[in-house]
């Protein structure tokens, strides 16, 4: 097998001119879309792109939802069914592993066989194994069905993330990533949320339930609206390349784009030089639009050149690149930290001196989501107008390590989250504390890897899907390893030791930030030269 280095794929190595500095500023779309084929996923009109976003959302959301939602529940579970606290919140901390671990498994599937009959089998899977969760009348049963509905949810953690990159352009990807980490997130917020007033109200099976009823729905819309998404454009971006004009494939996404509708060839590039020669670079005649029901088959093909093993193997070798080594260890502290609190919540908060309800328990979700809105909106959209704003400073040109600068807020918030909570509770302060420690650690939760996973994707686009593969893999199996000590590592060093172990290991971590965006170009400019993409 021979190896490539980045700078043979794309030699941009993620500095790319976002404005056209003699033309106005007019906006460049990276990637080029194809002119002639209006099946490219980047020229589908804005609603099917949102719609088979959405389903995606929907999806991952729902998989984070029923596992970790469930969380409120633990205390009434550990007494049905005469379990310790260890063994209960083994129904949330081994689904955390089969999520990361199983994403090697995914990942190349979908690469190879498409990305459609992935999701499609998958929502399927997930549907059963909510059924199967509702239905179980043992503690075995439950926690098998929660292995198996992760292991469903396991192929939406990287993919997702990736097929972001698949719709979006360059400029609207960190505030798409935002929406997609919230919907992560929010699983894990609005879940326990809801569920909380489910235990109270009804039984806590109803929860399985209501997440059985809202996947099959997820799983028609799957099946019905979401195509296939992956698609070849390395030729495309050859030709862009060859051409050295980083206009000709200047677009402005108004119009056509903004109303939804397809983008004409016509509009998708154009050129203040020699527009007639840029066009014809593309070589290629106009392809046949699919029709609603090719866009619903399950086969697309597979790649050449390649094979299955191959494709297994190839993510490996990229954690030789600093820019994901960072994003995995920071979104994994990220991940753990607010999984910590949300395992152990409700047998603080359940049991003296508080003695809540489990329906008053729930609420602590309610700064939670806050956090997740708030982390969202400052790694996606903040950033990509930050970034933008970067760019028209920089004549146009666009450097991947903008996406960082704006890290320092949550490596303050965060710890300062975490010394909250494990105070509020060794000393029994009033819930007050715990809410707010809450809802700042919840807003690392998203805007870390939303900043960090759009960094990689800008700088690695030509393999961000295996890129992403190690970060949202690595980091849960990083997590897991975190959660499963949690419990024992309170009970010998108590809360103020452990949550302030944790505030200064994520300082710590948020500090590695600081190399990457002083010198990141020359990192990424060394690193493009390595050989270690097969």
């Amino acid at each position: 097998m021979k190896l490539h280095s980045l700078h043979e794929i794309d030699n941009t190595e993620g500095t790319v001119q976002l404005h056209d500095v003699l033309n106005g500023g007019q906006l460049i779309l990276h990637p080029a879309p194809n002119p002639n084929d209006p099946n490219d996923p980047l020229r589908w009109p804005r609603w099917k792109k949102h719609i088979c976003f959405a389903s995606i959302c929907a999806f991952t959301f729902l998989t984070n939802y029923a596992i970790g939602g469930l969380s409120p529940a633990f205390y009434i579970i550990s007494l049905e069914y005469k379990k310790s606290q260890t063994e209960t919140t083994g129904l949330l901390l081994w689904p955390i592993l089969v999520l990361g671990a199983f994403n090697f498994f995914w990942v190349p599937i979908a690469n190879y066989f498409g990305k459609r009959p992935v999701f499609v089998f998958a929502s399927l899977l997930l549907c059963v194994c909510y059924l199967w969760g509702a239905l179980s009348k043992s503690f075995e049963s439950l926690f098998w069905s929660n292995i198996i509905a992760a292991f469903a949810g396991s192929s939406s953690e990287a993919l997702g993330a990736a097929i972001v990159n698949d719709l979006y352009f360059l400029h609207e990807r960190g505030n798409f990533l935002g929406i997609y980490m919230n919907a992560i997130a929010g699983g894990n917020t609005v879940g326990p949320l809801i569920c909380g007033f489910i235990i109270t109200s009804l039984d806590w099976r109803w929860h399985k339930w209501i997440a059985f009823i809202f996947t099959a729905i997820n799983f028609v819309v799957v099946l019905l609206f979401c195509p296939e998404t992956r698609y070849d454009r390395s030729y495309i971006e050859g030709v862009v390349a060859r051409n050295r004009s980083v206009e000709s494939n200047l677009a402005t996404p108004t119009s056509d784009q903004e109303a939804g509708n397809s983008v004409p060839a016509e509009k998708v590039v154009s050129s203040t030089a020699e527009p007639k020669h840029d066009y014809a670079a593309f070589h290629g005649e106009q392809v046949p639009k699919k029709t609603w029901a090719q866009d619903l088959s399950l086969w697309s093909g597979v790649p050449k050149n390649t094979n299955l093993l191959q494709l297994f193997i190839r993510p490996l070798p990229l954690i030789a690149y600093p820019a994901v080594v960072f994003a995995f260890i920071s979104y994994a502290v990220s991940l753990a930290w607010v999984v910590a609190i949300n395992v152990l919540n409700s047998f603080i908060l359940q049991a003296p001196p508080y003695n809540w309800k489990p329906s008053i328990n729930g609420l602590i979700n309610i700064p939670g989501i806050i956090g997740n809105l708030v982390g969202a909106f400052l790694g996606g959209w903040v950033v990509d107008r930050y970034s933008d704003w970067r760019s028209r400073k920089n004549n146009g040109v666009f450097q991947p390590e903008t996406r960082l600068h704006l890290l320092w807020i949550s490596a303050i918030v965060v710890p300062a989250g975490c010394l909250a909570f494990g105070y509020g509770v060794a000393y029994s302060l009033n819930w007050t504390s715990l809410f707010f420690g809450y809802g700042m650690v919840a807003v690392g939760l998203t805007a870390v890897p939303v900043a960090t996973m759009t960094y990689v994707s800008d700088c690695y686009l030509p393999v961000n899907a295996d890129a992403l593969l190690l970060v949202n893999g690595l980091k849960n199996i990083v997590a897991f390893a975190f959660l499963f000590a949690i419990v024992p590592w309170i009970a010998e060093t108590g809360y103020v030791n452990a949550f302030g172990t944790q505030a200064g290991i994520y300082v710590l971590i948020m500090l590695f930030a600081i190399p990457l965006i002083f010198f990141g170009q020359r990192i990424r400019h060394a690193t493009a030269k390595w050989k270690i993409i097969l």
